[in-house]
């Protein structure tokens, strides 16, 4: 497993036999507890992270979007497991399987974004990070901590994108507004 920091690439071949087919982003996040009467009591709050996944061809137009509204790609390559609205539980709290060969030809990049449908900012929230995970085998093969706390409501966590080789993944970790991908686009589209 590789760790990645800001702006950091890796590859996602296998450097074994078997290529890599399926790859799973996972994001996981906890809200903070409020302190309450008199700062004695701690209270949990529902905070309503959205996982989406955005696809670009290599002119930076937008083909496809995958996000609590529309679980599917349009070619079925890209699926949304489901909306979690609260981030109760443990390990990933919402999950975008894809399925690497089945990529439309056209997609050239596969932004992930993680935005705050209820409004809260990243000061409420806590233990937020992304991962990719090797879907066959359930190996973690990059994982990136989404720590910065701060009065924003969104982050572009990551991008797949396709060299001659195959598929690699950036950390952005760009710090941006907006209750849906939509709001963030224009921001997305700087981290082409």
């Amino acid at each position: 497993m590789v760790s990645l920091s800001k702006g950091q690439t890796v590859s996602l071949e296998k450097s074994s036999a078997t290529p890599l087919t399926k790859v799973v982003m996972g994001l996981g996040w906890d809200a903070k507890k409020k302190k309450a009467l008199f700062g004695l009591v701690k209270m949990s709050q529902d905070i309503d992270l959205d996982a989406s996944c955005i696809v670009f061809d290599k002119n930076k137009k937008m083909l496809d979007t995958v996000w609590f509204r529309q679980l599917k790609s349009k070619d079925g390559s890209i699926q949304h497991r489901g909306d979690n609205r609260t981030g109760e539980g443990e390990g990933d709290d919402e999950q975008i399987v894809v399925d690497l060969p089945a990529v439309s030809a056209q997609a050239n990049s596969l932004v992930f974004v993680v935005n705050s449908f209820s409004g809260q900012t990243f000061d409420e929230i806590e233990n937020a990070s992304c991962r990719l995970v090797d879907h066959q085998t359930n190996n973690e093969l990059a994982k990136y901590s989404l720590t910065g706390s701060g009065s924003h409501t969104a982050q572009i966590m990551a991008k797949l994108s396709r060299d001659g080789k195959g598929w690699q993944m950036t950390a952005i970790g760009e710090q941006a507004s907006g209750r849906t991908f939509q709001d963030l686009l224009p921001a997305v589209v700087k981290c082409l």
